[in-house]
């Protein structure tokens, strides 16, 4: 890390605040017999990248919620697959509570004032549920929510959004999230970053040593 002081800090949600999502996908993946990674990559398409598979348009708010569901069955029936993503989804809300470590950090962090930010990619249908999860106006100066915006990670354009948004330049910035291609991308705007593992306390422990 260069000598520039951190002066704001951004979160990713799920998979920070929440377990990740991801992990639950592939069990109901194997549960069906799909092989290793089958799941993902037809529900969420490749996820480091930006395309118009039928998630990535769900996430900048181009389809709806039952849309995205008949043109991801399409795509399952074409591996012989039963991909209803309720179902998934049913697998990835259970069991993923806050995260209360992290809520904390965020406190401690705008109480040594810092800036803090979620940068997430969401769906519309989902808006008001994650909101309800925390005091979000409480916890954080600016939130960018993909289906609000029309942009998502790892779009670089996203991340130039959040920087804009809580008005701190990209090399006085770190930014937390579970998923690398997320985190390669905003190191490319110049941002700092934290990979959040499996053990999401040692991120939050990286934070404080860093920013202490």
């Amino acid at each position: 890390m260069s000598g520039e002081k951190i002066e704001a800090v951004l979160f990713d949600y799920g998979g920070v605040f929440t377990a990740s999502p991801f992990e639950a996908v592939e069990e109901v993946g194997r549960e069906m017999g799909a092989r290793p990674g089958q799941a993902m990559e037809i529900i969420f398409g490749p996820y480091d990248r930006d395309t118009d598979h039928p998630w990535h348009k769900l996430e900048r708010g181009e389809l709806s919620l039952e849309e995205t569901r008949q043109a991801i069955l399409l795509l399952g029936k074409d591996h012989g697959l039963e991909t209803d993503i309720f179902h998934f989804l049913a697998a990835m809300g259970s069991g993923t509570g806050i995260r209360e470590a992290f809520v904390q950090l965020v406190r401690d962090l705008r109480a040594a004032g810092f800036k803090t930010g979620i940068v997430t990619n969401n769906v519309v249908e989902f808006r008001e549920h994650w909101k309800r999860t925390m005091p979000i106006e409480e916890l954080f100066d600016s939130v960018v929510d993909s289906s609000e915006v029309g942009l998502r990670k790892p779009d670089p354009a996203i991340y130039r959004h959040a920087l804009e948004d809580i008005g701190v330049p990209a090399e006085r910035t770190l930014f937390l999230d579970d998923f690398e291609g997320n985190i390669e991308a905003a190191r490319s705007t110049g941002m700092h970053a934290i990979l959040v593992g499996a053990d999401f306390h040692r991120a939050i422990d990286e934070v404080r040593d860093l920013l202490a």
